[in-house]
């Protein structure tokens, strides 16, 4: 595996990867299932706030426009070609990472777990699955053209681990009320 490769797949998953940590700290609010619930328990639980969504979004699809701008220095310190964000591409990465994880959240209640209750694998890939399956209806082309086979294993393998590291961290500065 080459540094060019690891950091293409990453850097084309930055707009992904980011929404989710703005929305713990924008969050709040109004929750998105309303409190409605399904039998007997809740659909999303209170963690899961437009409020949240939006700004996660917001915040992935402006670090999109500013990778842009920073892409031609990034690329030349890297020795490497790093894809540029269509905004359709960026909004499909930044929302679908929400719509992932709120689909997460889903299943989490339905499996009777509790708001922050650990599911491994889940809980690590959630916000990729969604994010890709959101850029692909988005922005096709530039989707299957920047995420190759190579750069999807990097985004699979090296995901759950920077999204450990990234919970630690929010756990230790008190963002988050779990490590995981």
């Amino acid at each position: 595996m080459t540094v060019s490769l690891v950091a293409g797949a990453l850097w084309a998953m930055l707009p992904a990867y980011v929404p989710n940590n703005a929305a713990v700290v924008a969050g709040g609010g109004r929750p998105i299932d309303g409190g409605r619930t399904l039998g007997d328990r809740r659909l999303l639980g209170d963690g899961k706030t437009w409020r949240g969504t939006a700004a996660g979004t917001l915040v992935g699809v402006v670090l999109a426009v500013g990778l842009n701008a920073l892409r031609p220095a990034a690329a030349a310190v890297l020795a490497t070609t790093l894809p540029i964000f269509p905004l359709r591409a960026a909004l499909g990465l930044a929302l679908g990472a929400m719509v992932g994880d709120v689909g997460a959240s889903l299943i989490k209640r339905r499996l009777g777990r509790r708001r922050g209750a650990s599911v491994p694998g889940l809980d690590q890939l959630d916000f990729v699955f969604g994010a890709l399956a959101l850029a692909v209806l988005l922005a096709p082309a530039w989707t299957l053209s920047t995420f190759t086979p190579p750069r999807l294993a990097v985004v699979l393998v090296a995901t759950p681990l920077l999204h450990l590291t990234t919970n630690v961290v929010a756990y230790l500065f008190g963002l988050k009320s779990e490590p995981w």
